[in-house]
């Protein structure tokens, strides 16, 4: 099984997500270079790249379109209530992205990590699903140097090489 590789969406420029209306957008920041920097690692072969955004089918419909990349799959979250995205010391997503990874091996981008996220991943690395957690700097965002660590670790991985 190809790694997979969840993508965040950091806020930004004025968008329109399910259940808004023009009139009240949402504020999210896309660099143009990112899709093709995505397109490079999707055409490797190495990985299949997943949506993991609280944008949820929005980001696939809104902004793959923008940043020239085909229909990506999405984890679906819930859309909890909550006023951090640490209410339990680790980004709230985490335990929904396990259960849907199951034992697949993985690569998250997200700008978001906590300390015990990093030890999530080096648990679920030493249980036999290699993890590798990716965080761009929130001010600087997805960098080539970041798709490169990707491209790498998933030529590396096992299952790659048994692909």
């Amino acid at each position: 099984m190809d790694p997979l590789v969840l993508l965040g969406v950091p806020a930004g420029e004025g968008v329109v997500p399910t259940g808004r209306s023009a009139d009240n957008p949402v504020t999210v920041w896309l660099n143009p270079d990112h899709g093709r920097l995505l397109m490079d690692i999707v055409r490797t072969g190495l990985v299949t790249p997943v949506w993991c955004t609280s944008w949820r089918q929005d980001a696939a419909t809104l902004f793959g379109p923008l940043l020239g990349l085909p229909p990506l799959p999405h984890v679906d979250l819930p859309r909890p209530q909550i006023n951090t995205s640490h209410p339990n010391g680790y980004l709230w997503k985490r335990n929904h992205v396990d259960a849907w990874l199951g034992g697949a091996p993985a690569v998250w981008i997200d700008d978001d990590f906590a300390g015990l996220d990093h030890a999530w991943a080096a648990e679920r690395t030493a249980r036999g699903a290699a993890t590798l957690l990716v965080q761009p700097d929130p001010h600087l965002g997805l960098q080539p140097d970041h798709l490169t660590e990707v491209t790498t670790w998933a030529a590396r991985s096992p299952a790659a090489r048994a692909a």
